[in-house]
């Protein structure tokens, strides 16, 4: 178990794979915790020395008592990887991630080799908002079921859902008991509202790393239309969009996930003069 402190917080973070391979920190979605990315580790690990790090709020690390935004989850990374002794680092953030990784790629571009933005967007507009605001007011009421039905069923696409009902609804008795606990329900709608006041669309054209966006087609929190929008506005930026898949990305398509960090972090550009 691996801990830092920052100010009288402690954070939890891992770091497996090949200390000589690319460094990769992988950024949670906002439900996620490093224990997330537990079916992904054979693969990843064979390829990068990989940094998960639960943000404040998040798995194991410490929780807050007051509101703040995610200029603070930036922060944090830039301690960790200070505290790694780490001056340059691949990233990859998926929905709540990404628009941390997003941030800290604008603040600290010096940090940063490569992106992936999985199902992100360039700023919190009045649909993801009010979203946002009945995942909190489900939260107040304590009902874990209420929660789970407001927040669960919309992050996975229509197709997969049917799919694999009956693995969703085992999902559900293992997931109601946890929504149902107030110590988690504040922290969720502490990182809930951390998120409303996020927009970097005014920082984009001064992002110049190598950008991947991924657009998961079915996603309806984080719609193609938000990625499209970041495509066009970073200048160094390439857009995939993987069909009948919704917010979950990772999970609906693990083999498609793994295969787009592999293949952007570690095939270098082709020099056709060669």
């Amino acid at each position: 178990m691996s801990t830092f402190k920052y100010h009288d917080k402690s954070i939890f973070y891992e770091v497996t794979g090949n200390d000589d391979a690319p460094k990769l920190l992988i950024l949670n979605g906002i439900m996620m915790s490093t224990n997330s990315w537990l079916p992904f580790l054979d693969t990843l690990n064979q390829h990068f020395q990989l940094i998960r790090l639960d943000f404040l709020d998040q798995g194991q690390s410490d929780k807050m008592t007051e509101e703040y935004n995610q200029d603070l989850q930036v922060d944090v990374i830039r301690v960790l990887l200070g505290h790694l002794n780490i001056d340059k680092v691949n990233i990859a953030g998926i929905s709540y991630g990404g628009e941390v990784a997003l941030l800290f790629a604008c603040a600290y571009p010096e940090y940063v080799n490569r992106l992936i933005l999985f199902n992100s967007s360039a700023y919190t507009n009045p649909w993801l908002k009010d979203i946002g605001e009945a995942w909190i007011q489900a939260g107040k009421t304590r009902n874990g079921k209420l929660y789970y039905n407001t927040t669960i069923p919309v992050i996975y696409s229509e197709e997969y859902y049917e799919k694999r009902y009956a693995w969703m609804k085992n999902r559900e008795k293992l997931l109601v008991p946890i929504f149902s606990n107030p110590i988690f329900l504040d922290a969720m709608e502490r990182l809930t509202k951390s998120a409303e006041s996020f927009d970097v669309r005014e920082k984009l054209d001064e992002l110049i790393k190598p950008v991947l966006i991924v657009t998961a087609e079915a996603d309806g929190l984080t719609p193609k239309k938000d990625q499209e929008y970041l495509h066009k506005n970073i200048k160094n930026s390439k857009w995939v969009i993987i069909p009948n898949t919704g917010h979950a990305s990772m999970y609906e398509n693990p083999a498609i996930f793994t295969t787009l960090i592999t293949g952007f972090f570690l095939i270098k550009d082709i020099d056709y003069n060669i």
